[in-house]
């Protein structure tokens, strides 16, 4: 007995390194604080986007241990200055995640605090956090109040959880799944393709339908290919609409579209991923009409509400349909039975282990309210507006107006073909790095696109956007005179 308590206090004074005195917390605070300070006040300084070709070094774990001092300058020389920097207003590529710094606040307490926000039983504060934040956004989008609701971590667990609630209300297993059908855009973000095979629905007949000038699916096409299949003795049964494409913006009409999955008994989902919290701006709202009627929901708080990386959140109305899948039993769980099972985060997603994401939402709305992030979120789509106007002004062509904050462009040279030219200019802005844009192909055409979300992206971020642009184009067409001459 002596030996073994003796193995144990050596085990116990090296294991004490885990909890660091109030001093050392001290000490940490000081050079994380120092680091953040840095981080931010130096952010619109610095380049959004450095291309890296080889592999980075100094990394590696070792198992030995080293101060935080060196650990920081490791990430401040390694990490954040590589590649697309997301904090950065001038991540304008990819629609960004904005990392607020009261969610840093948020997330810190939740880590420290270490609350499981699975299981009600576990801890019923933070569950109930989770569940007023969710209750929020069933207010925002008119959705029903006993309407199901997960906090996830992102759209892509989002989709998953709301097409697997469809898929079982509608028992679409078997032989059944060939004979079913999926009516959604061309647009759709590919993580709806990539949730239809994880659930087992691969062999599903899909339908891409038509858009119009905007992008939008057109009405007529869905009533006609959704008349088609029922004739040819297919089972229509799901219906997917997009409120804010990723690569135009596009808002397809909800309402329309609402109405017909009802008249045909179809499960009707919207991913509103990137653009369902531009129901907040007044001029917006219009576009969202319908919105209410969707039988599931996906919103982003990560994208329009300028959260860090790592917080979807999905609204389904069918409990039943939610709970088939992600119910559970266990010998080890059953002190916890007699819980409203819709209290649990854990029954409504297949994940049992979680984040508390809730306080990264919770807290930020409590310390600012809603009225900041409104005013952010009007202000990206006049910034949307303005680049667009300033792109028409420099000789650019723009794709149509889009209903958000996404847009695209390409210069229509007549030196070389307009495919080759834009490329080449893509490859410039991304080797200047002041902004990062990305491209994508839209209706066979190479188009530069713009996604303007960051609560840091201001005019100013805009023009000198512009004015990278201008600059790139300049070397450009130098270079092209110099092989032409």
């Amino acid at each position: 007995m002596k030996e073994l308590l003796h193995q144990i206090q050596e085990l116990e004074n090296i294991s004490e390194a885990l909890e660091p005195s109030e001093q050392q917390r001290k000490d940490y605070h000081k050079l994380i604080l120092q680091f953040s300070n840095e981080f931010i006040n130096t952010i619109h300084d610095r380049n959004s986007f450095l291309e890296v070709k080889e592999p980075i070094k100094g990394l590696e774990i070792t198992g030995q241990e080293n101060s935080l001092e060196h650990i920081l300058n490791l990430y401040n020389t390694k990490v954040t200055p590589n590649g697309i920097n997301p904090a950065s207003g001038g991540h304008i590529g990819y629609i960004p995640g904005g990392g607020i710094y009261a969610s840093a606040i948020g997330d810190y307490i939740a880590d420290v605090s270490n609350e499981y926000a699975g299981v009600y039983f576990g801890s019923p504060g933070a569950v109930t956090i989770e569940n007023e934040v969710l209750d929020w956004l069933k207010d925002i989008f008119g959705f029903p109040k006993n309407a199901m609701g997960n906090l996830t971590s992102g759209g892509s667990i989002a989709n998953l959880i709301a097409l697997t609630s469809a898929r079982d209300k509608h028992k679409i297993k078997g032989d059944k799944i060939n004979k079913s059908v999926i009516y959604l855009s061309p647009q759709t973000h590919h993580c709806i393709d990539k949730a239809l095979r994880i659930i087992g629905l691969e062999d599903i007949q899909l339908r891409y339908l038509e858009l119009d000038e905007f992008h939008r699916v057109k009405i007529n096409d869905l009533t006609q290919k959704i008349k088609d299949d029922q004739q040819n003795g297919l089972h229509p049964f799901l219906v997917i609409a997009s409120a804010g494409t990723t690569d135009t913006g596009a808002v397809d009409p909800l309402q329309e579209i609402g109405n017909i999955a009802q008249e045909n008994n179809m499960w009707f989902h919207v991913d509103g991923a990137y653009g369902g919290f531009f129901i907040l701006c007044e001029n917006k709202k219009h576009l969202f009409q319908g919105i209410e009627m969707a039988d599931s929901l996906v919103i982003d708080p990560h994208k329009g509400l300028f959260l860090p990386y790592g917080t979807g959140a999905v609204l389904i109305k069918d409990k039943e349909a939610v709970l088939h899948s992600h119910h559970y039993t266990a010998n080890y769980m059953q002190d916890t039975v007699g819980t409203d099972l819709s209290m649990s985060p854990a029954e409504v997603s297949p994940e049992l282990t979680k984040h508390f994401r809730g306080l990264r939402l919770w807290l930020p709305l409590q310390l600012h309210g809603i009225k900041p992030f409104i005013a952010c979120l009007d202000e990206k789509i006049l910034l949307t507006d303005y680049f667009r106007k300033k792109l028409v002004e420099m000789g650019f062509e723009i794709g149509p107006t889009p209903d958000l904050s996404v847009s695209y462009f390409w210069y229509p040279s007549q030196k070389i073909a307009q495919d080759t030219y834009n490329e080449k200019l893509m490859k410039l802005i991304h080797e200047d790095g002041r902004i990062f844009l990305s491209s994508s192909t839209i209706d066979d055409r190479f188009v530069i696109r713009m996604a303007i979300l960051s609560f840091r992206t201001k005019k100013k971020t805009i023009d000198k956007a512009l004015q990278m642009i201008q600059d790139c184009k300049n070397k450009l067409e130098k270079e092209l005179s110099l092989i032409h001459s």
